[in-house]
């Protein structure tokens, strides 16, 4: 027997039902991760599972009756304080004091395995310790089933890893949402979604029910259209006036009945997010440059003697614990905090929109629409005025939603608003941090495709490793005591270069003879702050000068590209244009002739 079964369970809060006479059963040892858009029903069917929630109508069985349901919800709940180690003993005391030996060891044991400070207090520590606190606090129930409601939220990528091996090792039954593609892909042994009111079981991988799911939908679409089709031919059937003495009359008009009761019940998907972020003129080819850049806390470094090289569409991930000084190196990038030691230099027509200063700003009294559009009834995207109510459809708000107070969103609405005020501002240096969370899979990818097509540039702090697959040219990582370095590509290809690293030191240690051999032949994606040779007075100033000289010939080149975008220019005709036709190209030539000679003095 299953271990939970629902039959026939129904659920609304009095609009249309989250839950429509659903079915379910979860088997014992399996891992199931829901899937749906947010507002779908998620965490409610979750609810209804523990027991927090019951549901209007039908059944829900457990086997036994007496099973133990553990869950880790979204936000850390108010009023828990004590040690570590008495939040996850629970209410009801030490077991040591109640020589409860089995218990005690399983806390001990899951302290140790979740690397949790055991006399540290709950309240010092950050979000992310403190969900994997609820995290053991949960399991040393000893749970048959364990509820999880966005768990890698706040955790950094350690951490995650962390937590898919710990849950892989389990054993236990595993029921969880997350927005977290690549912790899907690695625990899932099945889907489950949720789609208006329905639970749809799909035994198969993510990508499997991505492609699947497509086309599940496009023939929804084409028997949706079949259907109004033959709907709208009865209508104008009926309008002519039937006589309805006749049995097949009858018989037709109850079939059109039974149509319109069908059409009237129908539940219509939400559409999809559609986005464009608003470009601003293209800055220079330098975006910033930092110089022995130092910063650090008291004893704590956070950056030492960082030399990099931030260039015109360059799409740089932050990736490091929490607490490594990922927001602080951002602000050091930006000029918003000032250097211990070294030098940031910024580039030229900078036009920086930063997601994270939108979310502090936002007004909790200000209505949607209001603190997107900053009070005004239009916005302006790409030199296209549009109503702001319009625009906040395109962010799959509803008239209705774009009306109420911004404090009444959940959390993937409040990320959907920062997104939707963010695509407002003419930018060519976009600043993200932490944009992924609580958004739905469909936004995530509809993000990635905007910030792979944006011409700018991208810096961007994420935990979400597929995120950082998809949009990243290359990462900066911080290894620890303020040294970062910089690996060409996304997440894959820096986890495929430490394997290949950690396995060239295996064989070069078991061998110390090849280790000469080893190290010069070794992957080279990282890059250190490794100095070149050393240069002339002649050299260096001639590389001081380069900067101005690449402003000046793109400055010229983006004049001259201006004026022969004009239709007007062309009609003088004459010298003038044949000059500006040679000119052209003569550009282009020197600017990247700069670049190469930039590159090769500063080695």
């Amino acid at each position: 027997m299953a271990l939970v079964s629902l039959l026939d369970v129904s659920l609304s809060f009095g609009g249309a039902p989250l839950l429509d006479r659903v079915n379910l059963q979860l088997e014992r040892g399996e891992r199931v991760c829901l899937v749906g858009r947010n507002g779908a029903g998620k965490s409610t069917l979750m609810k209804v599972i523990a027991g927090d929630l019951a549901p209007d109508e039908g059944q829900i069985f457990r086997s036994p009756p007496d099973a133990v349901i553990a869950t880790l919800p979204q936000d850390v709940p108010a009023g828990l304080v004590g040690t570590v180690r008495a939040v996850v003993e629970g209410p009801g005391g030490s077991y040591e004091e109640h020589n409860d030996w089995e218990q005690h060891d399983r806390v001990e044991r899951l302290l140790e395995r979740l690397a949790l400070p055991a006399e540290a207090e709950f309240t010092s520590l950050s979000a992310g310790q403190k969900r994997r606190v609820l995290l053991a606090r949960g399991l040393a129930t000893n749970p048959s089933l364990l509820l999880l409601d966005e768990p890698t939220n706040h955790l950094d990528l350690d951490s995650i890893r962390g937590l898919e091996d710990f849950l892989l090792e389990w054993g236990g039954a595993l029921l969880f949402v997350t927005h977290d593609r690549a912790f899907l892909r690695r625990l899932a042994t099945r889907i489950v979604e949720v789609d208006r009111g329905r639970l749809i079981g799909w035994s198969c991988d993510y990508d499997t029910f991505l492609t699947r799911k497509q086309a599940v939908l496009e023939a929804e679409e084409v028997q949706r259209a079949q259907f109004d089709k033959k709907l709208a031919q009865e209508e104008v059937w009926i309008r002519r006036g039937v006589k309805a003495q006749r049995s097949r009359a009858q018989n037709r008009i109850h079939a059109l009945q039974a149509m319109r009761a069908e059409r009237a019940a129908r539940r219509e998907r939400q559409g999809t997010a559609r986005m464009s972020a608003q470009e601003a003129d293209r800055s220079g080819f330098k975006v910033v440059t930092c110089t022995g850049l130092r910063f650090r806390y008291e004893e704590r470094w956070i950056v030492r003697d960082l030399d990099l090289r931030i260039e015109r569409g360059d799409k740089i991930g932050i990736v490091g614990p929490n607490g490594a000084g990922k927001t602080t190196l951002l602000r050091l990038l930006l000029g918003k905090l000032a250097p211990q030691a070294g030098t940031v230099e910024a580039g030229t027509r900078l036009e920086v929109v930063y997601f994270d200063q939108l979310r502090a700003q936002l007004d909790e009294s200000m209505r949607v629409q209001d603190a997107v559009a900053d009070g005004n009834t239009t916005v302006t995207i790409n030199g296209r005025t549009r109503h702001v109510i319009s625009y906040l459809e395109d962010f799959l708000f509803e008239p209705t939603r774009a009306r109420t107070p911004v404090r009444a969103l959940s959390g993937g609405e409040r990320n959907r608003l920062l997104l939707a005020r963010l695509f407002t501002k003419p930018a060519n240096v976009l600043v993200l941090d932490e944009p992924t969370n609580d958004l739905d899979a469909e936004t995530l990818e509809l993000l990635e495709d905007l910030l792979v097509e944006f011409n700018g540039t991208v810096l961007l702090v994420s935990h979400d490793r597929a995120f950082l697959n998809e949009v990243c040219t290359s990462l900066l990582v911080f290894e620890g005591d303020g040294v970062l370095a910089e690996h060409i590509g996304g997440y894959d290809d820096w986890q495929a270069a430490q394997a290949a690293r950690a396995a060239a030191a295996a064989k070069a240690a078991a061998n110390p003879g090849a280790r000469n051999t080893a190290n010069s032949s070794g992957p080279a994606s990282a890059t250190p702050a490794a100095k070149g040779r050393k240069l002339s007075n002649r050299e260096r100033a001639e590389l001081e000068a380069l900067p101005a000289r690449l402003e000046a010939l793109e400055k010229e080149q983006a004049e001259l590209t201006t004026r022969m975008a004009d239709p007007a220019f062309f009609k003088g005709g004459g010298p003038e244009v044949a000059r500006a036709a040679a000119r052209l190209p003569e550009l282009e030539a020197e600017i990247a002739a700069v670049y190469a000679r930039w590159t090769e003095l500063e080695g």
